[in-house]
Formats: C-alpha cells, sequence, structure tokens
C-alpha cells in the first residue's frame, strides 16, 4: 500500500524520461520524476515538505483526504483556437 495523505495525478509526457504530479487536493505542490516509481518516491516526501512549509509560514493547511487516489494518465491536452 502507498501512504499518501492527499490524491496524487501522476502524466506521462511526450518526452518518455519523464514524467509530472501534483496533487488536486494541495494547492501549488508539483514535481517531476524519471518514472512512476520515481514520481510516488517524490511525492511523498514532497507532500510532507509542503505542508511543513505551509505550516512555517502560517498559512491553512487542507485537511488530510480520506480516501486518496493515485491517477496516472496522459497529460491533458491544451484546446486552441484557430
Amino acid at each position: 500500500m502507498i501512504n499518501l495523505k492527499y490524491s496524487l495525478i501522476i502524466e506521462a509526457t511526450k518526452d518518455p524520461t519523464f514524467f509530472t504530479f501534483y496533487s488536486p487536493d494541495l494547492e501549488g505542490f508539483t514535481g517531476v520524476g524519471h518514472s512512476i516509481e520515481d514520481c510516488l518516491y517524490q511525492a511523498k516526501w514532497g507532500i510532507e515538505e509542503h505542508v511543513e512549509l505551509l505550516k512555517e509560514r502560517g498559512l491553512s493547511v487542507p485537511r488530510e483526504n480520506k480516501n486518496p487516489e493515485i491517477i496516472i494518465r496522459n497529460e491533458k491536452r491544451l484546446k486552441t483556437t484557430a
């Protein structure tokens, strides 16, 4: 089991050696990794650091997600206007 306190979305990029990740539950938390496993590892520790930084700055910390999800998908394509 992966023990995360917030949901995580991992997205593949056009570059097969990079993935991006972010938490929809934790505003401002993003990162990159070289694999899905790397993203999970970095997110686990990065979330803890991000929450501590919010606390240090006196900012509000979102409640932990009781049922966090990990979603792995292709990157979203932005719509272009012609």
